[in-house]
């Protein structure tokens, strides 16, 4: 329960800051061509709210009158609160109509700042402007609305949101590397080397050597991401047994497959139990601190690697359709240790783990520091290369696998750890900014990128599009947006169940 309410907290957080500072960059560009915005809301405000207040502090102190009433756009919570209390004693005669305390915008009267009760999303309301609030432009254009700006300007207002996305990842990026530098490990440093699955060997790997690089790439470390490199590359240089040599690659390989249990390439982890859990598969089995396991249901283990790939395997096997006992059936295994003559057949846990803690490689780890000045150029780069992949790697949603892999709320609060770690939250806080900005700028009529589009299409062609126009593209985007999201939470859904 902690773990989870930890990773809420730290998406939440996330999700929060990210959400203020877009619309924040919307904002900050209507105001700059002097175009009115009425509502600045962070969260989701649906029936009511949990706080509102107006920018015009003077026209507060001077007692003007503010009071409205709010017809069917909702209340004040703490004021519906009241009123349900009035109405359950019978005090109906206290029941109040009007929100006093939290008076209703006049555009006269400057933007109304407010919180939301569901903590997704917020919003900046935007004088003039068909958007998903659906306000209807009945009445003749101000000089203040939206659509009253020249084109140029309409773009740069819905542009602001992502470029003022773009901008926060550069600059989380280069403070994270300010504040902590870049700890790695050397690929040279690997001396284990690494662990290829069969088609990796297939195509001339083996077991131990490492990858310096491809084509013309020098990998300073190994991580996950050199994978992508490694996919449309047509030559990998490797060093193997201290000898450096080439192996050629058949390109254009699908990154979601190379992906899969057991991967393409994986660092290599020597089997080295240090510790037993108590009460564990791994206990019952006889293992000790130091045991080496030889084998898997007669499948040979030579490595950690082995041991995850083979039980991945196991749990892989289990389907929709799957019984309770055959559940039971795949997670009772044989485990072979050497120095024991027989085998010892011991029932997995249900997430398919053994119990056991294997001590990881004490590589050496070096750390990259950076100064003031350096960090900028760094953090910029690094964001660059974090968008270029996140783009790269957008072919594979349109494919079966990676239609799949698309995740929702759930997926994205996934990913942040379960202990609180100020440097992990801020380096995916830019990663998850980079893909707001990103997906917000597509061309979709009702995101970002979709007014803009509509923008750019008058200033090239210098025809302006209907209302009417834009406001069933809206709809349409809306629709598109709603569909998406329902599927990506549905993929959350079944994964849940192992679906």
């Amino acid at each position: 329960m902690e773990t989870i309410l930890i990773k809420t907290l730290q998406f939440i957080l996330s999700l929060s800051l990210l959400v203020a500072l877009h619309e924040g960059g919307h904002f900050l560009f209507a105001k700059l061509f002097k175009t009115r915005v009425t509502r600045f809301y962070l969260f989701a405000n649906w029936g009511f709210h949990l706080f509102s207040t107006y920018d015009n502090w003077f026209r507060r102190l001077l007692r003007r009158p503010l009071i409205t009433e709010r017809g069917d756009e909702g209340q004040n919570f703490f004021q519906w609160l009241k009123n349900q209390y009035y109405q359950l004693t019978g005090q109906k005669d206290k029941i109040q109509t009007k929100n006093i305390g939290n008076k209703i915008y006049k555009p006269e009267h400057g933007t109304e700042y407010g919180i939301g009760w569901l903590p997704i999303g917020g919003y900046v309301s935007i004088a003039g402007m068909i958007d998903e609030t659906n306000q209807q432009l009945t009445t003749e254009p101000q000089p203040w609305e939206f659509r009253s700006k020249p084109a140029w300007q309409r773009l740069l207002i819905m542009l602001g949101g992502v470029i003022v996305n773009f901008l926060v990842a550069f600059i989380i990026y280069a403070g994270v590397l300010y504040t902590w530098g870049e700890e790695y490990v050397k690929t040279t440093d690997m001396t284990y080397g690494m662990k290829f699955n069969e088609r990796a060997k297939a195509d001339g790997f083996k077991d131990g050597d490492l990858i310096l690089g491809v084509d013309d790439q020098t990998f300073d470390d190994w991580n996950v991401n050199h994978l992508r490199d490694l996919s449309n590359a047509s030559v990998a240089h490797v060093q193997r047994d201290g000898k450096k040599l080439d192996v050629q690659l058949p390109g254009e390989m699908n990154l979601l497959e190379m992906l899969e249990q057991p991967r393409y390439v994986d660092a290599l982890v020597p089997l080295h139990i240090d510790s037993i859990l108590p009460g564990s598969p791994a206990e019952k089995a006889g293992l000790q601190r130091g045991s080496i396991i030889t084998a898997i249901n007669d499948q040979p283990v030579n490595d950690f690697n082995d041991v995850q790939n083979q039980l991945a395997a196991l749990a892989a096997g289990i389907t929709q359709e799957s019984t309770h006992a055959d559940s039971l059936r795949a997670r009772t295994v044989l485990i072979y240790i050497k120095g024991k003559e027989q085998a010892a057949k011991v029932q997995l846990t249900p997430e398919f783990t053994l119990g056991f803690v294997n001590k990881m490689p004490d590589y050496k780890v070096t750390t990259r520091e950076y100064g003031l000045l350096e960090s900028l150029p760094a953090g910029v780069a690094y964001a660059g290369n974090i968008l270029s992949g996140y783009v790269s790697d957008l072919k594979y949603i349109f494919t079966k696998k990676g239609a799949r892999s698309v995740g929702g709320f759930v997926s994205i609060g996934n990913i942040f750890p379960a202990e609180w770690d100020w440097y992990k939250f801020w380096m995916l806080t830019a990663f998850l900014s980079i893909i707001l900005g990103f997906m917000n700028v597509l061309p979709i009529p009702a995101l970002d990128g979709g007014h803009a589009l509509f923008a750019i299409y008058e200033i090239v062609t210098g025809r302006k599009p209907s209302d009417k126009f834009l406001e069933r593209a809206q709809y349409v985007g809306m629709f598109l947006l709603l569909g998406l999201l329902i599927f990506a939470n549905l993929n959350d859904f079944l994964r849940l169940f192992g679906i």
